[in-house]
């Protein structure tokens, strides 16, 4: 019996090292990515067949909106997203990217469309994107506000007032430095 509870514990032992060893500890709040950080690298094509990668954004201040039609705080979030942030900045150095989490294309149109949003979404296949900078099961609702520099320069998780006001005043920051 000792034999098969010190076996047991060596294996239960290995199996946590070995997860930890795969997934990167992540923040209180689910990010495996910091202020600071470089954006990891991402290509997407939103609906309209547009390819937005971190290279081609260098020298463009960006927001990267996690999204996905099934998450209701998202819901709640994007019409301000897009009379706080597209409309005042769209027309700056700036672009505010919605990227949907692991939907087909097609729903990623219509959850559009129902949104009434005129900033770009691109579908994000498997979550690549999304998991380069958050952990699994950590909740989608997010905004990565990445300077012009390519270097992530606030991140926000949920949909609270003051941080989404700060939000605004990072971007605006950025696009008249």
């Amino acid at each position: 019996m000792q034999r098969f509870t010190l076996l047991a514990f060596f294996t239960l032992g290995i199996f946590i090292f070995s997860s930890n060893a795969q997934n990167p500890l992540a923040d209180e709040r689910g990010y495996i990515v910091k202020v600071g950080d470089p954006i990891p690298p991402f290509a997407l094509e939103d609906t309209h067949g547009n390819s937005f990668t971190r290279e081609s954004l260098l020298g463009t201040t960006y927001i990267l909106q996690f999204t996905a039609s099934w998450c209701g705080v998202c819901r709640k979030e994007m019409p301000h997203l897009e009379k706080e942030v597209w409309s005042p900045f769209r027309h700056e150095n700036f672009v505010l990217l919605g990227v949907d989490l692991d939907e087909p294309r097609e729903k990623v149109i219509d959850f559009a469309s129902q949104m009434g949003i005129s900033y770009p979404i691109a579908p994000d296949p498997g979550g690549k994107l999304f998991y380069s900078i958050a952990a699994a099961k950590s909740g989608v609702t997010r905004n990565v506000v990445v300077n012009d520099q390519g270097e992530i320069a606030f991140l926000t998780r949920l949909f609270e007032a003051e941080e989404f006001s700060k939000m605004i005043e990072v971007v605006e920051n950025l696009v008249t430095e």
